[in-house]
C-alpha cells in the first residue's frame, strides 16, 4: 500500500458521520421526500434510492425516487401557482423580498449546507463554504434585484400600410411560464441556484430535478424556500433517476422551458426531447478549455493558476483548464511546477478541512477517468506526475499530468471530467489559437500574459464564451457564463439568464381608431 493510499485510508476512518453538525444529522436521519406544492411526498411508487459518500462509498441517506408521475404532480403545481396563485399576481417589490428572504437564510445556514454539499459530493469543505455557498447566496441576491428591474418601451412606429390611421407601439416583458431545471452533480446547490433564481425573479414557477448523485442540497433548499414564505406551487423538487424523472420532465408538455447543466450526449437528448412542444431551452453543457500560458507571462503565477484551473474540485468542472499550453521557452519550467504542485496535493475526504484533493463524486465517475488515463497511457502520453487510482474507500485518483501528448489522442480530444491535463508546448500566438480552438468545445479558455495587447489579440480569435486573464474559473452573478459551439445554447448568470425566461409581447394600438 503506498503512502498516500495509507494516508487516504486514514482519513476516511474519520469521516464519520459524529463530525457533521446536529442539525444535518437529523436531515440525514429522515427519508428524504419530493417536494411538491409545498408539500413533502413520497414518490407514487414508493422506491427510494441510496445517497453515498464518495470519501467512503457509504450509504448517507435515502431518497424518494420520483419518476414520470411524480414529474406530472410537480408541473401540475407549478402550472397552478402561475396561472392562478398570489405568485402570477404578487408585485415585484414583494417577488424581490421573498428572494432576500431566501438569501438571507442559505447564509444563516452557510456552514451546515457546505458540510452537507461535501459528505455528498465530495468536496472541500472550506470549498463548499466559500465558493460554493457564498456564490449561491451572491446570485440569490443579485437575482433579486431584478423583479423590479424588468422594463418594456416605447416604440417608435414609422410604417404607413394604412393610410391616416396613428399607431402607438409598446413592447413588454411577461414570465414565460413553468421552468423544468435538470442540474449536474458537480455543484449542486450552486447550479440549483443558478436555475431557480433567474427563473423566480422573472415570475415563473419551477420543477427542479437533482442529479440522483447529489440531491441532498437541493432537498435542504426547498426546505428553506418553504421556511422562506414562497407561495404553494412555485419551487418544487422531484428526486429520480435521469432517465424517468429527468426525461420526463424534459418532455413534459407543460414545460415552457428547460435549462439543462451536464454532458453534451445528454444535452443532445434534452433538445431532441424538448422539441414536442417547442419550449425553450438553454443547455449549458462540455468543455475541453484551454490555458494558454504565453512568453511573457509570470511564470510562478501561470503555474499555481493552470495547477487551480484543472485539480480545483477534483476536476469535476465543465470550464476546467484541462488543455495546457505553454510557450515553448517556458514548458519544461511550468510542466515541473505544475507537475511538483499535484504530487504534494494532500488527497482527502472532503470533510478534511486539510484536503486539497477530495474523491470523484461516484465509482462510476473513477471508472470513466481511469479509462481515459490509461488510454492516454497506451497511446504513448507521459505522465510526470499521477496516473493511478488509489485502492482506498472512496473515489480517489491521483491528480495527473500528461505530456508528449498529440491532438488525436483521446485524453486530448474528449471531456474527461477529473483531475488530468495534457499540455503540448506552441510558438506563436496564431499556431496557439489553432489548437485551442481545435475543439468540439467553446466553453472557456485563460490568458496568462503581462503584455495587454496579445490580450486582445488572442482573445478575439479564441472560440469561448468566457476567456479569463491571468485567472481561471473566476465566476460572478452579474457576468453571463456559456458556451460556443457544442458547449451549449444560451447564458447562465446576468441580465441573459433573467431574460432567457422572459417572451417580449408587441402592443400595438391604432389611437386614430
Amino acid at each position: 500500500m503506498n503512502t498516500a493510499t495509507k494516508a487516504v485510508r486514514a482519513a476516511a476512518l474519520e469521516n464519520d458521520l459524529t463530525r457533521i453538525s446536529g442539525a444535518n444529522a437529523r436531515f440525514l436521519g429522515a427519508a428524504r421526500r419530493l417536494l411538491i406544492d409545498n408539500a413533502w411526498v413520497e414518490a407514487r411508487s414508493g422506491r427510494t434510492f441510496d445517497v453515498r459518500d464518495p470519501s467512503s462509498d457509504r450509504v448517507i441517506a435515502h431518497v424518494a425516487e420520483g419518476d414520470a408521475a411524480d414529474i406530472d404532480l410537480a408541473v401540475d403545481a407549478a402550472r397552478r401557482a402561475f396561472d392562478d396563485s398570489d405568485w402570477s399576481r404578487m408585485k415585484p417589490v414583494d417577488r424581490e423580498r421573498l428572494l432576500h428572504r431566501l438569501a438571507d437564510l442559505i447564509e444563516r445556514d452557510a456552514d451546515d449546507l457546505a458540510q452537507l454539499e461535501a459528505l455528498d459530493n465530495g468536496k472541500s469543505v472550506i470549498i463548499a463554504r466559500h465558493v460554493d455557498v457564498k456564490h449561491a447566496v451572491e446570485v440569490w441576491r443579485y437575482m433579486a434585484g431584478w423583479p423590479t428591474k424588468l422594463e418594456g418601451q416605447t416604440l417608435p412606429l414609422s410604417g404607413s400600410l394604412v393610410p391616416g390611421q396613428e399607431y402607438v407601439g409598446l413592447s413588454q416583458r411577461e414570465p414565460i411560464g413553468v421552468v423544468g431545471a435538470i442540474i449536474a452533480w458537480n455543484f449542486p446547490l450552486l447550479l440549483a441556484t443558478w436555475k431557480a433564481a433567474p427563473a423566480l425573479a422573472a415570475g415563473c414557477t419551477v420543477v427542479l430535478k437533482p442529479a440522483e448523485e447529489t440531491p441532498l442540497t437541493a432537498l435542504r433548499l426547498g426546505e428553506l424556500v418553504v421556511e422562506a414564505g414562497f407561495p404553494k406551487g412555485v419551487f418544487n423538487i422531484v428526486t429520480g433517476m435521469g432517465p424517468t424523472a429527468g426525461a420526463a420532465l424534459a418532455a413534459h408538455a407543460g414545460v415552457d422551458k428547460i435549462t439543462f447543466t451536464g454532458s453534451t450526449e445528454v444535452g443532445r437528448l434534452i433538445v431532441r426531447a424538448a422539441a414536442g412542444n417547442m419550449k425553450k431551452v438553454t443547455v449549458e453543457l462540455g468543455g475541453k478549455s484551454p490555458t494558454i500560458v504565453l512568453d511573457d507571462a509570470k511564470v510562478d503565477q501561470a503555474i499555481a493558476g493552470a495547477t487551480s484551473a484543472i485539480f480545483f474540485n477534483q476536476g469535476q468542472v465543465c470550464c476546467a483548464g484541462s488543455r495546457l499550453y505553454v510557450a515553448r521557452r517556458h514548458f519544461d519550467t511550468v510542466m515541473e511546477g505544475v507537475a511538483e504542485q499535484a504530487k504534494a496535493m494532500k488527497i482527502g475526504p472532503g470533510l478534511d478541512t486539510t484536503s486539497q484533493l477530495g474523491p470523484l463524486v461516484s465509482a462510476t465517475q473513477r471508472e470513466r477517468v481511469m479509462k481515459y488515463v490509461n488510454e492516454g497511457l497506451t497511446d504513448g502520453a507521459r505522465a510526470i506526475a499521477g496516473g493511478r487510482a488509489l485502492s482506498a474507500p472512496g473515489y480517489y485518483v491521483e491528480p495527473t499530468v500528461f505530456t508528449d501528448v498529440v491532438e488525436s489522442m483521446s485524453i486530448v480530444r474528449e471531456e474527461i471530467f477529473g483531475p488530468v491535463v495534457v499540455a503540448q508546448p506552441f510558438d506563436d500566438l496564431e499556431a496557439v489559437a489553432r489548437i485551442a480552438n481545435n475543439s468540439i468545445y467553446g466553453l472557456a479558455a485563460s490568458i496568462w500574459t503581462a503584455d495587454v495587447s496579445k490580450v486582445f489579440r488572442l482573445a478575439s480569435k479564441l472560440k469561448a464564451g468566457t476567456v479569463w486573464v491571468n485567472c481561471h474559473n473566476v465566476l460572478d452573478p452579474a457576468m453571463p457564463f456559456g458556451g460556443y459551439k457544442q458547449s451549449g445554447w444560451g447564458r447562465e448568470l446576468g441580465r441573459e439568464a433573467v431574460y432567457s425566461c422572459l417572451e417580449s409581447k408587441s402592443l400595438c394600438i391604432n389611437i386614430a381608431a
